[in-house]
């Protein structure tokens, strides 16, 4: 995986650039690993900087729409400035930390449609800074994650979609400019649900879970209770029966507001 083209500041006979990602499968707190290849052109060639990170496509709203936009979210410079020569070969391999709080982009082996997550690479030269297409990232859920994902899908919930958006979710440990939702559609016996939505916060110690219902149009109306965050240990997450947990909030609201 990676890309290869020729450096558009360096004109004719420039070098060419591919980053390879020898592991691009990671969960929050991993490390993508990779070398940074560039074949020297006809010339010798000074690059002043090589700079490697992560960006991801997330949702911004702009009036009464919304907008996709690239956010750089991890920066890491590999080295200091150093001269390719003509025709030769120079790899420099990195290893770039994954943030806890990055969102999943695959569940058991499946792609979530519309997590764009990826390496980027930047080469600085003659005052210019060129950069290559985005390396896909495959981040895979935590066993914590995984338990709670696991939860959903026992009491009947499907996928119904996945995506990111700029912004903060208030009282949670969150330090990225953007958080993910998980979208379910319920099994009939949650008949008063149109969908519930999952954000996971995590760092290295636990994470924050939020969950929030989509009531279905005349059920009910907006209350405190469709809205629930709890704690999550990476640790001791076994201990507790998740679907149990899961179905014992909905049915109290349920029961509350008499929809199911």
């Amino acid at each position: 995986m990676g890309f290869k083209k020729l450096l558009a500041s360096l004109g004719a006979g420039g070098a060419s650039v591919e980053t390879v990602l020898t592991e691009d499968n990671v969960v929050p707190g991993g490390v993508v690993r990779g070398e940074v290849r560039i074949e020297g052109g006809s010339v010798d060639q000074q690059i002043e900087g090589l700079t490697i990170g992560l960006q991801a496509r997330v949702e911004v709203e702009s009036g009464d729409q919304e907008v996709k936009q690239d956010i750089d979210f991890v920066e890491q410079r590999l080295g200091g400035a150093f001269e390719v020569k003509a025709g030769a070969v120079h790899v420099v391999p990195f290893g770039l930390e994954i943030p806890w709080e990055t969102p999943v982009t695959s569940i058991a082996g499946q792609q979530l449609r519309g997590m764009n997550i990826g390496v980027t690479t930047q080469l600085e030269i003659a005052r210019a800074v060129d950069s290559g297409d985005l390396d896909p990232v495959h981040v895979h859920p935590l066993p914590a994650q995984q338990a709670i994902l696991d939860a959903f899908i026992q009491l009947g919930f499907r996928f119904k979609s996945a995506d990111m958006e700029r912004g903060h979710i208030r009282g949670t440990r969150q330090r990225l400019p953007f958080y993910q939702e998980i979208e379910f559609f319920p099994p009939q016996q949650y008949r008063g649900l149109n969908q519930v939505e999952l954000t996971f916060v995590a760092d290295d110690r636990e994470m924050d879970v939020v969950l929030e219902m989509d009531k279905k149009p005349g059920l009910f109306s907006e209350g405190s209770d469709s809205y629930k965050a709890f704690k999550v240990g990476h640790h001791d997450f076994a201990s507790t029966d998740w679907a149990a947990y899961l179905n014992q909030w909905l049915a109290d609201v349920g029961g509350r507001r008499n929809w199911f």
